[in-house]
């Protein structure tokens, strides 16, 4: 899509205008920034009840063939071999120099993998995919689904009411599962996974059945329609990665802080260690350290530092900046993400941060900002 295409729309458009929501571009798409409540009560919402996410601008990806967890793993630096069925894992696609590609949940399944990509990068996502592995496997980007999330302590209540079957208990569905349901009458692939720190379940239903379940799910008490604002300011709390802002191209998964991801069996020493772009970059961080790291920060003050400022030490020496910031709803003040030299990575260490011409200290600080509360 060229900037000068019409912004792209999903399932649930009118009914985004039909709940006032304010539409903004993104990713290609026209997507609700917040609704009528604003930013701040949805995020509340979701910490507190449900809140209910359109995320069906992302990529859905199908990969079949044999020996597909094998062929991915020479793309991907986790255990997709040792992956049990309806699982999944967080990954990442890396260059050759270690840097982020993309990051991704990748679900196993009966047949089948599913990879649910960023609605930016879903097109370059699959012809790296075809160009790499479109000999091997069949690669498809499934333009017939949709998505949604729904986030939060009563998520798994509300949707429980439209459970089909009365034999399928979602208390016995675990973070990270997968399961095949019947929700409202469509059937669905659910995961209990999600982008805010909280409970809940990402659900992936066709497109022409969208409409029906998100509106039935509304009708629930508890459930409130919520915009890409709170998902930013959610998903900041819980100290999780932007692609575009905190991941890119330009740093390693060691130096996002996110090294974890890189699965034992793949790392010096495992039983797969290496095999995937960028290894030799990552392993070598990973025993030996690196330069810079992401970090959080609290800034001393109410003056909300974002994306983009420029982090000094106290001799004003350039040594980083921040990449994602703004208010937290549920600390009531400001908080930020950002990349700071090694030496000065340690929560507790004062710096300073280049606002409207201004130095104003800001603290290194323990991620996440607020606990995670995913149901194990």
């Amino acid at each position: 899509m060229t900037d000068s295409a019409s912004p792209l729309t999903t399932p649930l458009h009118d009914l985004h205008l039909e709940l006032r929501g304010k539409m903004v571009a993104f990713a290609g798409y026209q997507m609700p920034v917040n609704y009528a409540d604003g930013i701040i009560k949805e995020h509340l919402q979701t910490r507190e009840n449900a809140g209910l996410f359109d995320v069906s601008h992302m990529g859905q990806i199908r990969v079949r063939g044999e020996n597909i967890a094998e062929q991915l793993e020479t793309l991907l630096p986790v255990d997709l071999v040792g992956l049990e069925r309806n699982r999944q894992k967080y990954a990442l696609f890396l260059n050759e120099q270690g840097g982020v590609l993309d990051d991704l949940m990748a679900i196993k399944l009966r047949d089948q993998f599913l990879l649910v990509v960023n609605a930016a990068c879903k097109h370059q996502d699959m012809a790296y995919l075809q160009s790499a592995l479109g000999a091997h496997l069949d690669i498809e980007l499934l333009t017939d689904k949709a998505l949604i999330a729904l986030q939060g302590p009563k998520a798994s209540g509300a949707l429980q009411t439209l459970v089909s079957e009365d034999s399928v208990d979602l208390s016995t569905i675990k973070f990270m599962q997968a399961a095949h349901i019947n929700l409202n009458g469509a059937e669905c692939l659910i995961t209990r996974s999600g982008y805010t720190g909280e409970d809940g379940f990402e659900v992936s239903v066709d497109a022409d059945a969208v409409n029906s379940l998100t509106r039935k799910l509304l009708e629930h008490d508890d459930v409130s329609a919520v915009g890409l604002g709170a998902r930013d300011s959610l998903r900041l709390e819980a100290g999780l990665c932007l692609y575009g802002q905190d991941l890119s191209a330009d740093v390693t998964p060691i130096e996002a802080n996110i090294g974890w991801a890189i699965s034992p069996v793949r790392r010096a020493g495992g039983a797969r260690e290496g095999g995937f772009p960028g290894a030799s970059t990552i392993l070598q961080q990973q025993q030996n350290g690196c330069t810079k790291k992401l970090v959080a920060l609290s800034p001393e003050g109410r003056a909300p530092m974002r994306a983009g400022t420029k982090l000094l030490d106290h001799d004003q020496n350039a040594i980083g900046q921040i990449t994602s910031g703004g208010f937290s709803p549920s600390l009531g003040k400001p908080i930020s993400m950002g990349y700071v030299s090694s030496e000065l990575s340690k929560s507790g260490t004062v710096l300073l941060a280049e606002v409207r011409g201004k130095h104003l200290p800001v603290s290194v600080a323990k991620l996440p900002f607020i606990a995670h509360n995913y149901y194990r």
